[in-house]
């Protein structure tokens, strides 16, 4: 009796701590990435969706900026009247949209697709506004501020070091107390449409004395898929730029660039696939079709 009851609460421990453990994003990114090329090579979208439906069931959705996954796994799945999940998983798209609201916004196809399912614009904008409403305020007054002094005097001057120093103490302290300050906490455009791109900051940081922490700290933000992989590797590249190091992930080199041999090629592809982010070539080609969508539209 003792054995079972054992065996019982051995099976319980185990499924509470499979439903407690969180997802890794890393192997999200890889797993989209995945995807996207197989639909480009072969064409079939069906299978498309039942990969991004499988990937979903495992994932809470985050938005790739130049693939929009999520967005368009609905769109494929209501295309060819397969369930998605309805109301419900476009509700989720709004989250993951609107942080670009001021450009989503335009998007004619996206109110279409709403409106098919009974949502009108206004309902939509509402559902936004709440969005909004959930950000964090003072993050987003104290970021407004460190982006306005990031980009003080065109970043030239004596200020740019001293505003730099601010910014990592600003950001360290906000790790500290509030975590990552993701788009779902502070958005996109701050006060005054301040535009706060993180990317922008964090790369600001790879010549910070704090340097090395978030090199650390800012990976497991990338685990969890509130910090892209791609605003991570750009500050880890441009320390090895300015330190005259090699690359780690050939963001600033192009793997067709002179003197780029085909070892750099592998060891950069290893170490891209390692925190989630698409080969070099993978890369080159999700920037030409998304060049290629923005003329289109």
């Amino acid at each position: 009796m003792n054995r079972k009851i054992n065996f019982i609460l051995l099976i319980v421990l185990f499924f509470f701590s499979c439903k407690s453990k969180k997802p890794n994003y890393i192997d999200y990114y890889n797993k989209v990435y995945a995807i996207d090329s197989a639909l480009l090579v072969n064409k079939d979208t069906l299978s498309t969706i039942k990969e991004y439906k499988r990937l979903f069931r495992k994932y809470p959705p985050i938005q790739n900026e130049r693939i929009e996954e999520y967005e368009n796994y609905i769109k494929y799945a209501d295309r060819y009247n397969k369930n998605f999940g309805g109301h419900k998983s476009l509700d989720k798209l709004i989250t993951q949209a609107a942080p670009y609201w001021k450009y989503k916004r335009e998007d004619a196809d996206f109110f279409k697709l709403y409106k098919k399912y009974g949502i009108d614009s206004i309902t939509v904008e509402q559902k936004v506004n709440e969005w909004k409403k959930g950000l964090n305020k003072a993050l987003i007054d104290s970021f407004s501020i460190a982006f306005e002094r990031d980009q003080f005097n065109e970043r030239s001057g004596p200020a740019v070091e001293i505003n730099d120093r601010k910014n990592a103490s600003l950001l360290l302290w906000t790790l500290k107390n509030y975590g990552y300050p993701s788009k779902q906490k502070i958005g996109l455009l701050g006060n005054n449409n301040r535009f706060m791109p993180m990317g922008i900051l964090l790369n600001h940081m790879a010549g910070s004395e704090n340097y090395e922490y978030f090199k650390v700290k800012l990976l497991e933000y990338v685990r969890s898929g509130e910090c892209t992989p791609r605003d991570y590797i750009e500050m880890v590249d441009k320390h090895q730029y300015i330190n005259y190091s090699e690359p780690v992930y050939g963001v600033f080199r192009h793997y067709s660039s002179p003197g780029f041999n085909a070892s750099d090629s592998a060891r950069i592809n290893k170490n891209r696939k390692a925190i989630g982010f698409p080969s070099l070539k993978q890369s080159s080609n999700i920037t030409k079709n998304f060049q290629k969508k923005i003329k289109q539209q």
